[in-house]
């Protein structure tokens, strides 16, 4: 899948405009909240906000800037639920969660060694990926896909937890994010 099928798929799931009370993010139109397009250029209501302007946000912000059109060179799937869940929980966050899996993933060092978790993609990063994925196979995708996604559940249930708003949002962020 390319980048430009997963930022439909976005944009589709994210809706037009909407201006929850309990959200924190405020109004948001295409998925892209009011902090994001105005720290991006745009100024205008956030009503009008032109879906072109929410696609070029979605590409440099949330693929091309994090490097995730590198891992998408090695895992495609694991590009594809980067990007997915950058757009939801922010890019550091989510590269977090890629770098956590593969350093429990890695057999005590034994396969490639422990990454820093500095929440950036880096030539380490992409080693220890491409590592994994030569020892592990596609099957091994899989099971990465699996580690992150149970990051990423496990984060929105804490956020609901610690936030009861959230829990307005709970069941859309697990039934349209994880799985």
């Amino acid at each position: 899948m390319d980048i430009h099928s997963l930022i439909d798929e976005v944009i589709a799931r994210e809706g037009g405009y909407s201006d929850h009370p309990a959200d924190r993010g405020g109004a948001t139109n295409w998925g892209i909240t009011h902090t994001v397009a105005r720290a991006n250029g745009y100024a205008g209501d956030m009503r009008a906000l032109p879906r072109a302007t929410a696609v070029a946000i979605y590409r440099r912000l949330y693929w091309d800037q994090p490097g995730y059109a590198f891992v998408a060179e090695t895992a495609p799937s694991v590009a594809a639920e980067l990007f997915d869940t950058a757009v939801n929980m922010g890019v550091g966050t989510t590269t977090g969660f890629l770098q956590r899996a593969l350093n429990a993933l890695n057999r005590n060092q034994r396969d490639y060694p422990d990454l820093t978790l500095d929440r950036a993609i880096g030539a380490r990063t992409l080693s220890a990926l491409r590592a994994f994925r030569a020892l592990r196979g596609k099957s091994g995708e899989v099971v990465l896909l699996k580690a992150i996604e149970a990051m990423q559940g496990e984060r929105y249930i804490a956020l609901a937890e610690s936030r009861p708003a959230n829990e307005a949002f709970l069941y859309g962020w697990l039934a349209n994010r994880i799985g």
